[in-house]
């Protein structure tokens, strides 16, 4: 492994981008379509960053296992119609992620990478859409276990050859942190997710992307 890389790896939603508009609008579509009531915006974003069959699971706890699939299905169809809709306001990225994104590509040892609980389809949807070319390591849901499974960010660091010591998970969600944790990396918190921030017992935790870069930088000169 190299010692000289550094790699920051960012969850997307709640993290880079804010869906929760849109999450919540196609979990409402899903459930009409099967009859069932929608559960509560907070029940909603309570789940984010897990993957879709274990979110339904949680938010449809009586539901047998058709009508789960039904539920997976509607929501991905649903999604998908209203983001070819809204193109980049569908899900708008949070202020200050493109000057960050760009400030953290311009140092040389660092490399960056998104592990999120999005299928492929949708994070390659994401990335088009605002042009988020900088990222080396694109880690779904649809080659890993859901979050809190370390495999994302372990598989990250794999491709990418970096250690553990030299890696963080910056996130909104218990789900992020948790994952983070378990695959032996730093772990940073942002405040405006959909999880309280001080309820996730990261290493740190920041208020605005203008504290990373410099917050990165004690880090790894400890």
């Amino acid at each position: 492994m190299s010692t000289d890389l550094r790699l920051v790896l960012f969850d997307m939603d709640g993290t880079l981008v804010d869906s929760q508009g849109a999450i919540t609008g196609a979990m409402a579509e899903a459930f009409a379509e099967v009859g069932h009531v929608a559960p509560t915006r907070d029940a909603v974003l309570s789940i984010i960053g897990l993957s879709l069959d274990l979110a339904m699971a949680e938010l449809a706890p009586g539901a047998d296992g058709p009508t789960l699939d039904a539920l997976v299905e509607g929501y991905k169809s649903s999604y998908m119609r209203a983001r070819k809709a809204g193109g980049q306001a569908h899900s708008p990225l949070y202020p200050g992620t493109l000057d960050m994104l760009a400030a953290l590509n311009a140092v040389p040892e660092y490399l960056l990478g998104v592990a999120t609980g999005k299928s492929q389809r949708g994070l390659d949807a994401v990335v088009a859409a605002h042009e988020l070319t900088s990222f080396v390591t694109r880690q779904s849901a649809d080659h890993h276990p859901s979050k809190p499974h370390p495999s994302m960010v372990l598989t990250a660091m794999a491709e990418t050859g970096v250690a553990p010591e030299h890696t963080v998970m910056i996130g909104d969600t218990s789900y992020d942190i948790d994952m983070g944790r378990t695959a032996g990396v730093h772990t940073i918190a942002v405040d405006w997710g959909y999880h309280p921030a001080d309820q996730l017992n990261a290493d740190y935790t920041i208020n605005s992307f203008a504290e990373l870069a410099p917050l990165l930088q004690r880090l790894w000169k400890a």
